[in-house]
């Protein structure tokens, strides 16, 4: 059994910075069917580079099942599991600084090795993660301004080959 690789959206594959599209203009332009122009920004390269993962890939991200309809067919993915997340509550995140899909991903994980790549990760998260979670994992942090990158997927991959799941 793969590790488990938990995949958000804003942030991580749509960054942040809207100076300049993932792809030329005259691509973005058949995209335009699209609603969200932020969809633009998502770098169609990455697809082919996740679904070459050593790693059973989830979408972890608060567009839910949306990603399957939107995200999916953009980067040529096929219909991935979705991890089903509470909607954050913003008070209790003043009091509570773990973010707000930490717990139910070590439960969706159950023990097994995983990846989560996401924004929003910090230090409390793999505190917490490292307390709680008895497998290996690695919360691996993207910059937003950027998204995901071809360093971030090697980043990751190698530690994916570092620490198989056991058969």
């Amino acid at each position: 059994m793969a590790a488990l690789l938990f995949l958000d959206v804003d942030g991580t594959l749509i960054p942040y910075d809207p100076v300049m599209p993932a792809d030329p203009a005259e691509v973005w332009a058949v995209r335009q069917e699209q609603a969200n122009p932020s969809l633009g920004r998502i770098n169609l390269a990455l697809g082919p580079r996740l679904l070459a993962l050593p790693a059973e890939l989830m979408w972890a991200t608060g567009w839910l099942h949306e990603a399957n309809q939107v995200i999916s067919p953009l980067l040529g993915l096929p219909r991935l599991p979705v991890v089903k997340l509470k909607e954050p509550q913003l008070d209790a995140a003043e009091r509570y600084p773990l973010n707000w899909k930490t717990e139910t991903l070590v439960q969706v994980a159950a023990g097994r090795p995983f990846v989560w790549i996401d924004d929003e990760i910090t230090g409390t998260d793999r505190a917490w993660v490292a307390e709680n979670h008895p497998g290996p994992a690695l919360l691996f942090r993207i910059d937003a301004h950027f998204g995901l990158t071809e360093a971030d997927l090697a980043a990751v991959e190698r530690w994916l080959r570092q620490n198989p799941s056991p058969s």
